[in-house]
């Protein structure tokens, strides 16, 4: 009778012997995240703040990329927009944010 209600290999695992699925089972997802955190979050985060830092180092005179692919010289800075000179009588207005990177000093006279 009492196999009906409860089965035989569940009742002969109440000892010790459980724990050791039960930590497996739990430290699964556990790994699972830590790897997802050191692969994918940490170095998006670190990719995220130094964006952040060089959008704030930006001075007048940088030569830069915008998102777009855009390379020009940097002729006014304001809060929100950046103007930049593309060409001898070519300035466009971009967002702070759009910037992508710096170029070293000379690199359109090179071009």
């Amino acid at each position: 009778m009492m196999d009906f209600l409860i089965s035989p290999a569940m009742a002969g695992a109440v000892g010790g012997a459980s724990s050791g699925p039960a930590i497996m089972d739990f430290a699964f997802p556990v790994v699972l995240l830590v790897l997802f955190y050191f692969m994918l979050i940490r170095p998006q985060s670190k990719r995220a703040k130094e964006h952040r830092s060089m959008q704030e180092s930006l001075a007048k005179g940088d030569e830069v990329v915008t998102d777009g692919g855009l390379m020009g010289k940097i002729i006014n800075i304001g809060d929100n927009a950046i103007t930049v000179q593309l060409a001898d009588n070519l300035e466009v207005k971009v967002r702070r944010e759009s910037i992508n990177s710096v170029l070293p000093k000379g690199t359109l006279k090179q071009l």
